[in-house]
């Protein structure tokens, strides 16, 4: 292509050309059409659904988000105040004026056989920042009446009240399982009578929530370290609870330690095991359980779900140099095939 030669043309006819091209290349871009912008949307309040699955073997696991709970960080005991706000911010946790946000997550193991939900959430007992336990099954591809067990790792409104709704059974076709240990503290009327009023709340909340399942045969009671299903067995962690307990679930030699609420703050209780909180109804015999399953999970290398760890809750436990350290499990995929 051939183009002009202006090299020899006076300094006045160059600026006067470059004028005109330039003239014409914003009247060139006047004729092209105008693109669109659309108006930017209003940000969206809502995030994904709660649930994330995870494959253990021949098992599903799915994560069920229940909704968050404020943790006020002077219920926390054992270290001091000063230490506890640095390992919040080394964690970059926030703190407002109600404390720190704590999760709750409860946990459907789908074995190929039946569907297991380990903990229920809190339903309309604590307001409604929880509460979701059954939208998040139905989002993951679940109803409630597909659920043939429900298991308690406590009898805490914020792991049982979910398995009501309405003082109905919000799980119709399933059976409720808690431990001896925690049903005769939690259900024993004369127990209750005789608590603290401040307490007593917490012990209706335990009661209303069993009654509908007890009144219709499907309360059943177990001895810590039963069997309760293919691949899933009972593990006692006392302290948080008298009968506070977990489930081990096992398929292909592999294991999840579902593990309820051996640990409430993960920035705290991993590097420093030893503190406690508020609601233990034995601090030193649950510091005595954290320190002992903290150390058979980094050991043993166990899979670990936890009721209130930041969401999905699923990860691993690593020792080092003070405590231990909380490895979340990465986002991925399924295996093909699932």
């Amino acid at each position: 292509m051939q183009t002009s030669n202006i090299s020899g043309a006076s300094p006045l006819a160059r600026r006067l050309l470059a004028i005109s091209l330039f003239t014409l290349s914003i009247v060139g871009a006047a004729l092209l059409p105008k693109a669109s912008f659309a108006q930017t949307p209003t940000p969206s309040t809502q995030q994904v659904p709660g649930y994330y699955h995870m494959q253990l073997g021949d098992f599903q696991v799915t994560a069920l988000y229940d909704g968050t709970a404020s943790l006020p960080v002077n219920l926390l005991h054992g270290i001091s105040a000063n230490d506890i706000q640095t390992l919040l911010e080394d964690m970059f946790v926030p703190v407002n004026k109600d404390g720190v946000q704590t999760a709750v997550n409860g946990y459907l193991v789908n074995t190929g056989k039946e569907l297991i939900l380990i903990d229920a959430g809190a339903a309309a007992c604590f307001g409604p920042a929880m509460g979701g336990i059954s939208k998040s099954l139905q989002a993951a591809g679940y109803e409630p009446a597909q659920v043939s067990k429900v298991l308690l790792t406590h009898l805490h409104a914020d792991h049982a009240c979910g398995i009501t709704a309405n003082g109905k059974m919000a799980f119709p076709n399933a059976t409720v399982y808690v431990s001896k240990d925690e049903a005769a503290h939690w259900l024993n009327k004369e127990t209750s009578a005789q608590a603290p009023k401040e307490a007593q709340a917490f012990f209706q909340f335990a009661q209303d929530s069993v009654a509908p399942y007890e009144a219709a045969g499907k309360l059943k009671q177990f001895a810590a370290g039963a069997s309760l299903a293919d691949g899933v067995a009972s593990v006692a962690l006392p302290g948080h609870t008298p009968g506070h307990g977990g489930y081990m679930i096992t398929s292909a030699d592999q294991h999840l330690l579902v593990w309820g609420d051996v640990v409430h703050s993960h920035a705290v209780q991993f590097p420093n095991p030893q503190v406690s909180i508020d609601f233990d109804s034995d601090p030193e015999q649950a510091v005595a359980t954290r320190e002992k399953i903290l150390a058979r999970a980094a050991q043993e290398k166990l899979w670990i779900a936890g009721a209130h760890l930041p969401f999905p809750g699923i990860g691993h436990v690593g020792k080092q140099d003070t405590g231990y350290r909380w490895i979340a499990a990465e986002y991925a995929p399924l295996p093909a095939g699932n």
